[in-house]
């Protein structure tokens, strides 16, 4: 499957594989990538290591998001995509309207949900604000702004319009 430059989507590059369901009907990702351990490094390294886990999961997360959108007829229009005020992890198109999609990855639903910071709320509203401004309607186009929630076992949760009330 490709995008419409004949490139290949997000989530399949990023290595990860992709169940349609778990349990609780939600989509399931799992991704190959792991750090071997190196017979007990502390520090710089071990925290060099933990770091490349945790964004390999988050690319994997994302990959994930992205393609359970697509599946739900979305097309995707940017991923991290960067304003002066920040980062979009995931933009969509719905029509002529616009998803921005924050995801947050943790162990469990919760977790993920408390890591969301009122001020990392008011940072994706000033970066999606930027992102309309570059639209043919401006701050008049239809958005919303979802959080997507992923779980150690890769199972998602999406909160829709979460942020725009």
């Amino acid at each position: 499957m490709t995008g419409a430059a004949g490139q290949m989507p997000l989530w399949a590059q990023s290595g990860c594989r992709v169940w349609p369901k778990g349990r609780d009907g939600a989509a399931v990702v799992s991704s190959d990538v792991s750090v071997a351990g190196d017979g007990g490094a502390r520090g710089r390294v071990a925290r060099a290591q933990a770091g490349a886990v945790a964004y390999h999961a988050g690319l994997a997360a994302e990959a994930a998001v992205a393609a359970d959108y697509h599946r739900r007829g979305y097309a995707l229009a940017a991923t991290r995509w960067r304003g002066r005020g920040g980062e979009l992890d995931l933009v969509l198109r719905d029509g002529d309207g616009v998803i921005f999609v924050e995801v947050k990855k943790s162990r469990s639903f919760d977790r993920a949900a408390e890591s969301l910071t009122p001020r990392q709320a008011a940072r994706i509203m000033r970066t999606a604000e930027e992102f309309l401004g570059g639209e043919p309607r401006g701050s008049l186009t239809e958005a919303r702004v979802d959080v997507a929630l992923v779980n150690a076992r890769g199972e998602m949760r999406v909160i829709e319009n979460a942020l725009m009330g």
